[in-house]
């Protein structure tokens, strides 16, 4: 069996998978062009799956071992392993083994894609923060504890990721609840530059930034907020969601799950407003904050 060239952020099951996937083509004398005839795919997308680059559908799992004459209990472990790997959680304290904070590596999962779209209902979203507000998120997260040198680096990782902000190739969509933009981690002038943060990079042209009032009727509801991932074909990169929760940093591949988020994403954007009119509920929001300050 041929082992997979894997990623360092990949799990080992994507890529035991993908290791068995072409061990038992390459049994079965088939090269990548014949296999991809057989199972209707592209040779390109053949190489994708073998290497842990993209992740084959269950039925394309059981066409492939269909056509290499897979054993009944290899096909079994296929479909199973395909099932488990189509959503990859991951625990923060194995996330963070060996490493002083995550942000180079969420650095990377960005930038396998030209076109993201966040939710975020409770905070905003990092991309969007200012050093001091970051600092602060860091500072009274309870999953992960940073020491002094480990906290300024993972301010200095979320300041670096937001470089990409200012690449016209790339393109970021945000949706923001109003009572996320009210959240207060740190004092009332923080806060404030925070909202004039938002404001200022909402005129990018390659960043659309949208903001739900809680004065608008619901469309829908929200637990958690998640990151969505476009398909870009030419950096041989699926579609995919992101998600944090309490215990685990997670990583959703299905695209029947992967089409519920969009969904959810469609009718959270009907909630909200942009533009000129976004900057105007912030200063909004801004003033109030102001004048109740002590």
């Amino acid at each position: 069996m041929t082992a997979a060239k894997r990623d360092d952020d990949a799990p080992a099951s994507r890529f035991r998978l993908a290791a068995e996937l072409r061990g038992l083509r390459e049994l079965a004398g088939l090269s990548g062009r014949d296999l991809a005839r057989l199972i209707d795919i592209s040779q390109s997308q053949v190489s994708r799956i073998e290497s842990g680059k993209s992740l084959p559908t269950l039925p394309q799992v059981r066409e492939w071992a269909k056509a290499v004459g897979a054993s009944p209990e290899a096909r079994a472990w296929l479909l199973v392993t395909a099932e488990t790997v189509r959503t990859e959680s991951s625990p923060w304290p194995a996330a963070l083994a060996g490493r002083p904070h995550l942000q180079d590596e969420i650095k990377e999962q960005e930038a396998r894609t030209r076109e993201s779209r966040c939710f975020q209902p409770s905070l905003v979203p990092g991309l969007l923060q200012t050093a001091e507000y970051a600092r602060r998120v860091f500072e009274i997260c309870r999953e992960i504890v940073y020491n002094g040198e480990g906290l300024a680096a993972a301010v200095a990782g979320r300041l670096d990721r937001q470089l990409a902000l200012y690449d016209p190739e790339r393109r970021f969509q945000f949706l923001i609840t109003e009572s996320a933009l009210r959240w207060r981690p740190g004092s009332v002038p923080a806060q404030l530059a925070q909202l004039d943060r938002i404001a200022s990079l909402s005129t990018l042209e390659n960043v659309s930034i949208g903001l739900i009032p809680l004065r608008v009727p619901a469309l829908t509801y929200f637990s958690h907020g998640f990151v969505i991932f476009a398909e870009d074909e030419e950096r041989e990169q699926d579609a995919f969601v992101t998600l944090e929760t309490i215990h685990a940093n997670t990583v959703v591949h299905d695209p029947e799950d992967i089409r519920l988020y969009e969904d959810r994403w469609s009718l959270l954007r009907q909630m909200a407003v942009f533009d000129e009119e976004a900057r105007t509920f912030l200063a909004e929001i801004a003033d109030e904050i102001r004048r109740s300050a002590p």
